[in-house]
């Protein structure tokens, strides 16, 4: 049951409008998450800002992977809908390796370091072991990824959050629910 309502669009604060619109426009419909998250100027558009900036950190592929190994880790079924959706026809990984990710691995090896750490950095809340960090150093990602790695998996934490305290109807395909997989 949803605890916040959804904005309409006349609804919407002006300062939260050009970024709902700006999303709106990109994907087509205006998703439940964010036209409640659009409350919140000050939130929303510190978040979208994040996304924008974080959209040219790593691949697609990854962002995606490490977003499905975290919502999976924090229980958001919103954002796993959200991201097996996005991973699915964006960054074009099948069945099988959106639920790999949702494990918090990959196919591909370099991919799978990123997610591992990804997962493991959420798990113990960034107390990792110095193997951790070896790890995806080791599959060639820099100090520059590692930390952009971190910040995915606090930006994703975020939405993650949101979608757990304020329960929006999920308009996106309806996935197994975390950890049924």
């Amino acid at each position: 049951m949803a605890r916040t309502s959804i904005l309409t669009p006349e609804q919407v604060p002006a300062e939260s409008k050009p970024t709902l619109d700006a999303f709106a426009k990109n994907i087509g419909f205006t998703p439940n998450m964010m036209a409640a998250f659009a409350k919140s100027p000050i939130a929303f558009n510190a978040w979208a800002t994040l996304l924008g900036s974080l959209s040219k950190a790593l691949d697609v592929k990854t962002r995606d992977s490490i977003g499905l190994a975290v919502s999976e880790v924090n229980g958001c079924n919103y954002c796993l809908s959200v991201h097996s959706f996005t991973a699915n026809h964006m960054a074009r990984l099948s069945a099988d390796e959106i639920i790999l990710a949702r494990k918090g691995h990959a196919t591909d090896e370099r991919r799978d370091a990123a997610v591992q750490f990804a997962r493991k950095v959420i798990e113990t809340r960034g107390r990792i072991a110095d193997a951790d960090v070896k790890a995806i150093r080791d599959a060639g990602y820099t100090d520059a990824n590692v930390m952009e790695v971190i910040a995915l998996v606090a930006m994703y934490s975020m939405t993650n959050f949101f979608n757990n305290v304020f329960d929006p109807e999920k308009d996106f395909p309806a996935v197994p629910e975390a950890g049924s997989i």
